[in-house]
């Protein structure tokens, strides 16, 4: 029966291994292996020549589509973020986005109704879930 407990101890270590602390993204960022970082983030009415158009904080509830726009920097390697939709406290959707470069621009969109009026927000998760940016948006 020591086999099972062995099992239960090693997943345990492995989970608690896994998952960063601010300590262990300080010293995965002192070896080289850097988080990477929101450097801008806004959302807006349209994507043209992959930059964001209509730039705004408070959108018209009849707007169809919003976008979140981001630029992310800092990444060695390629990953990933996700960009985590809220309507008030309801999770409404969420995009994974590849980052390819140490300075990547990506969006997501998120189609909205003109019944879903008043505060939303995006959050920018990095692969292991850590919130590396949050922004809240305004539908009027």
């Amino acid at each position: 029966m020591g086999c099972p407990r062995l099992y239960l101890g090693l997943s345990l270590a492995f989970f608690l291994t896994s998952v960063p602390s601010t300590a262990s993204l300080a010293a995965r960022d002192s070896i080289g292996v850097s988080t990477p970082r929101v450097e801008q983030m806004v959302f807006c009415a349209a994507i043209r020549d992959r930059a964001p158009v209509g730039i705004a904080d408070t959108l018209p509830a009849d707007i169809s589509r919003v976008y979140c726009f981001t630029r992310i920097v800092g990444a060695q390697e390629t990953t990933s973020v996700a960009h985590i939709w809220y309507y008030g406290d309801k999770k409404m959707a969420e995009v994974r986005l590849p980052v390819r470069s140490s300075n990547w621009r990506t969006w997501s969109s998120k189609r909205v109704m003109p019944d879903w009026k008043g505060g939303w927000r995006v959050e920018i998760l990095t692969p292991d879930s850590a919130v590396i940016a949050t922004k809240g948006f305004y539908l009027k």
